[in-house]
């Protein structure tokens, strides 16, 4: 196992960690350990490229280490009502929709390529800010309830977007 999926396999353990620490109210613990976890997103890919450690593992491992991480934390932080349900939904039913086409596409034995978008980075950087900020605010009382507000706009939408660009890359290469 190389140095990158190792840290990303960190964060896979991180998961629980952080959402116990938001289930007993320590937020300031939670945010500092989110930040780690996000942290190492960019860390891990930044080594694999530019150390050519890319490998077919990892290509999975790290979007599965950032779906377990923001489908978690989103459905802790709406839980807590720290976020709105109708967004915890959105992002969840969005993983849910890529994790069913993916299975559906390996049932079909289907040849396909799908590939995350420009629009789907932007929406999991925007998740992982969105939940840092929510953290950072709960935990280190940042003051940025209104702009955490903002945030979930920006969230939804580029929820939604992301999951159309899917489907529409979906029923193109099936057509």
């Amino acid at each position: 196992m190389n140095i990158p999926n190792s840290i990303t396999l960190m964060r896979m353990i991180l998961v629980p960690v952080i959402v116990w620490l938001i289930l007993a109210d320590q937020m300031y613990a939670a945010f500092i350990t989110f930040v780690i976890a996000g942290a190492s997103d960019a860390l891990d890919g930044m080594i694999a490229k530019q150390f050519d450690l890319v490998t077919p593992l990892g290509t999975y491992l790290d979007p599965l280490a950032d779906k377990i991480l923001l489908v978690s934390i989103y459905i802790t932080l709406g839980m807590q009502e720290d976020l709105p349900s109708w967004l915890v939904i959105l992002v969840v039913s969005r993983d849910i929709l890529i994790i069913g086409g993916i299975m559906l596409t390996f049932l079909m034995e289907l040849n396909m390529v799908i590939s995350p978008s420009n629009i789907s980075k932007l929406n999991t950087f925007c998740q992982i800010s969105l939940a840092a900020i929510v953290l950072g605010d709960k935990g280190l009382d940042f003051g940025m309830t209104s702009f955490s507000v903002l945030c979930v706009y920006i969230v939804a939408l580029t929820t939604v977007l992301s999951g159309l660009n899917y489907i529409l890359q979906w029923s193109r290469q099936n057509s």
